[in-house]
């Protein structure tokens, strides 16, 4: 079986209809040999807020050292989304091996007439990979409800309730104390942390006992400060614990999620279940084991697509999934704490829901009803007429939501509004125009061909058919069902190819596509699909940029825009793996930068902690002591000064002293360090690592290296570009070494040229690595193969090379230009 087939497989079992119990899934989880037995599970329930605060608890753990696993609802592009370990969502290997597992017993209860639902078998699928990957701890966000959820076949450490609500009233009741009654049911004999208020409280006091108020009511208080640029300042006090922080997630109602949050981590922290915590050594508060630190950056980078998003400023545009009138007037809220003249407003909603208290919850000077690509959501004349009725804005309809959300921005003005909103799967297809990887492919041979359209989930017979006629100009993305359909007919009207994935078009499944042709071919395509609806016209800009389709081309003055520019790296360290030590002394270091400068460095890379397997973090003062004397007195020789640190006071310190980039190899862990980079203007390298320093014992798993990085990459360049920084600043490293194999690193290296599909300038560090132990060099044998990996990455794409031999390196880079362009040197 392979992965098209598998999700296929899993997506089918939505036919069948949502129902109470936990039977099904127990009956499945016995079939696997109940793998959920002794994990340390956590059931996060409410109407509002479950998921936001699932994600946080999710953060503060990962932060405190714990391997947490994360089971979520509904997932905005992709299946494995909803079950992620540490962050990364579940592996393709990992759902085809389940469906596997599970054929036989799902066959057997469809033909007693009993199968289990989409959501019952995608919540065993969570249980049986955390128990497989024996996480220390697996959060799990409830679907509907309480008592008789699917995910209630666990029995958990820790419980909470977020808020309640009226909601699915046929299937909880009809008023909010039968409701939170239900919800209750999760508790077990652990603690129970809600933010519940009023009627629902006491219902839910009356069937858990010393339930953890947040609240006033409460003996935990969670106030909201305001805004602060793209965050909000958050205050949580316990009775003897409080935490000062920052969230990623704006509004009074994520400030009392981040306080059940914060409550319930340190609850879990402190069951016999859960030990051995390990916070970043920067961190750690040996007097508690949960320290504000640790807590503080947990919520702090508690990053969810889709939930009060800011993805520009000017317009103000804001994505927000909210999909019941107390969701959308918390939004509402929150967006009054913005300045700006008119609304904008952009919605889609599901037929079973309130449209008309989602219509007054808002004040919108115009509003564009559009319908999401599912079957399930309301047609957009149905929502225009409620919005029509209930609001005095000027409405209007447009059937897809890209085309909504681009009509929408061409009316807005600098200082307006535009808002996303009413649906999660709304908000999916607009978050496409931002998130969505156009992915350039180099095929040299037919068996390439064939691997690449196999990659991209193509059925055995398309991939066989195609494979002789992807040889021009290749373009893998993803996109809706009915955009597919018309790109492939397009394409093949033109004389190209699109190769479709074999993901079934149902419901709102997103497909992998494979577009081949000639540049006059994509020029055509793109002329001829602007102003076609489905999102069509805004998707023909995505295609001319990643094609360079008619762009001029945009410069800012760095060294990379004219060729491949050449880093020189500066280790001011007693340890880094091939010349630790060499150049502590500051005589030494400034000698030695002025070596490489008049080799041909247009970079000087200066870093004061060592990142290879099993360093020793350096603390920040010494860090400091480390680089600042030299970036000092080399920021008016005649390069760049860049400062390698993943600490965003040591590069504050650095950028004062005079350095003009900042290079994070921990992909932006540090929360301030986007916002640091953004408030000096100054590019910044986003490096793509599992851990930093890396973790020698690490065991990880890509289905495609490349493709993988790829999309963890993506929500990386998000956050920076939200912070203010623009595409050309944000710098992509795939980093390799970090968390990968010699042959992912080669295989990263080889396909270099796909990473300028995210429009980022793209660095490849890959100097006297370990990596070329796959070519038989051993720790004293890589300076040759180095210079050939230069030469080879400079070749497919790469804007910087960063190596420790300048002269060498800076030759390969010049010889790779000079074919490219040789009468240009004469």
């Amino acid at each position: 079986m392979r992965f098209h087939q598998a999700a296929n497989y899993l997506l089918d079992l939505r036919r069948f209809g949502s129902r109470p119990g936990t039977d099904a899934t127990r009956e499945l989880l016995d079939a696997l040999g109940n793998p959920h037995d002794g994990l340390a599970c956590v059931q996060i329930a409410g109407s509002n807020g479950k998921g936001s605060t699932a994600r946080m608890v999710e953060s503060i753990l990962r932060t405190a050292g714990l391997d947490v696993g994360l089971y979520t609802s509904p997932h905005l592009d992709d299946i494995r989304e909803r079950v992620r370990i540490n962050g990364r969502k579940l592996a393709e290997r990992s759902l085809v091996e389940f469906a596997d597992e599970i054929g036989e017993h799902v066959t057997d209860r469809a033909v007693a007439g009993d199968a289990p639902t989409f959501f019952e078998t995608v919540t065993a699928l969570a249980l049986w990979e955390f128990g497989r990957q024996d996480v220390d701890v697996a959060i799990l966000e409830v679907g509907i409800g309480g008592t008789h959820d699917a995910t209630s076949v666990v029995d958990p450490i820790a419980t909470a309730i977020t808020s309640v609500t009226l909601e699915h009233t046929d299937i909880l009741g009809n008023d909010v104390e039968t409701i939170a009654t239900d919800m209750a049911g999760i508790a077990s004999d652990g603690p129970l942390v809600t933010a519940a208020s009023g009627d629902a409280l006491g219902a839910i006091r009356e069937t858990v006992s010393d339930p953890v108020v947040v609240g006033e009511e409460g003996t935990v208080t969670a106030r909201y400060e305001g805004r602060d640029g793209l965050e909000g300042a958050v205050t949580v006090d316990g009775p003897d614990w409080g935490v000062e922080t920052k969230l990623p997630l704006l509004g009074s109602h994520q400030a009392r999620n981040a306080g059940v949050a914060a409550t319930l981590a340190r609850r879990i922290v402190e069951t016999d279940a859960v030990d051995d915590l390990a916070p970043p050594p920067e961190l750690t508060d040996e007097q508690s084991g949960l320290s504000e630190p640790v807590l503080a950056r947990g919520l702090r980078n508690a990053h969810w697509p889709g939930r009060f998003e800011v993805m520009d400023q000017e317009p103000l545009t804001v994505l927000d999934g909210a999909h019941n009138p107390n969701g959308c007037e918390c939004v509402a809220e929150t967006l009054g704490e913005f300045e700006y003249e008119n609304l904008h407003l952009v919605v889609g909603v599901m037929a079973d829901k309130d449209h008309r208290g989602i219509a007054c919850a808002f004040d919108p000077d115009t509003v564009t009803c559009c319908e999401p690509d599912l079957d399930r959501a309301e047609d957009d004349d149905v929502l225009a007429r409620v919005f029509e009725t209930e609001t005095e804005a000027t409405v209007r309809t447009r059937a897809d939501v890209a085309g909504a959300v681009d009509d929408a921005l061409a009316d807005a003005g600098e200082d307006d509004c535009v808002l996303v909103t009413g649906s999660l799967y709304t908000v999916a297809e607009a978050r496409a125009l931002w998130a969505r990887a156009k992915i350039p492919k180099r095929v040299d041979s037919i068996p390439e061909a064939k691997a690449m359209l196999r990659d991209a989930n193509v059925t055995d017979a398309g991939s066989w058919r195609m494979r002789g006629k992807a040889v021009h100009r290749i373009i893998k993305t993803r996109v809706q069902p009915r955009q597919a359909q018309y790109l492939k007919e397009e394409l093949l009207s033109l004389g190209g190819e699109c190769a479709i994935s074999g993901l079934n078009d149902q419901d709102r499944e997103n497909l992998d596509v494979v577009m081949m042709g000639t540049m006059a071919q994509f020029r055509r395509l793109a002329e001829k699909l602007d102003g076609q609806p489905y999102g069509l016209a805004p998707f023909a800009d995505e295609l001319r940029e990643t094609l360079d389709i008619g762009a001029e081309p945009t410069t800012d003055g760095y060294p990379w825009e004219d060729g491949t520019a050449v880093m020189g790296i500066l280790n001011v360290t007693p340890d880094s793996f091939h010349d630790g030590g060499e150049y502590e002394a500051q005589s030494d270091a400034l000698e030695r930068a002025e070596e490489m400068i008049e080799a041909g460095a247009d970079i000087i890379d200066v870093g004061g902690e060592s990142t290879r397997p099993g360093a020793d973090p350096v603390p920040v003062e010494e860090e400091k002591a480390r680089v600042l004397p030299i970036v000092e007195r080399i920021n008016d020789l005649d390069a760049l000064v860049s400062v390698d640190t993943r600490k965003a006071e040591v590069a504050r310190a650095a950028l004062d002293a005079g350095a003009d980039i900042l290079n994070d190899v921990s992909g932006l862990e540090d929360p301030e360090m986007r916002l640091v980079a953004a408030e000096y203007d100054v590019p910044v390298v986003v490096m793509h690592s599992i851990n930093a320093p890396v973790d020698p014992d690490s065991d990880i798993h890509y289905d495609d290296v490349v493709e993988d990085v790829i999309d963890s990459l993506t929500e990386r360049i998000l956050l920076a570009e939200k912070a203010g920084l623009d595409r050309s600043q944000i710098i992509i490293d795939p980093g390799l070494g970090f968390g990968k194999s010699s042959a992912e690193s080669f295989e990263l290296l080889g396909r270099i040229g796909e990473f300028r599909g995210l429009g980022c300038p793209i660095l490849v560090g890959h100097s006297h690595k370990s990596m070329f132990e796959l070519v038989d060099r051993g720790s004293g044998e890589r300076y040759d193969p180095t210079v050939a990996a230069t030469a080879l990455a400079a070749e497919r794409g790469a804007d910087i090379v960063r190596v420790h031999d300048v002269a060498p390196n800076r030759a390969a880079v010049d010889v790779v230009d000079a074919a490219d362009d040789p009468f240009d040197r004469e």
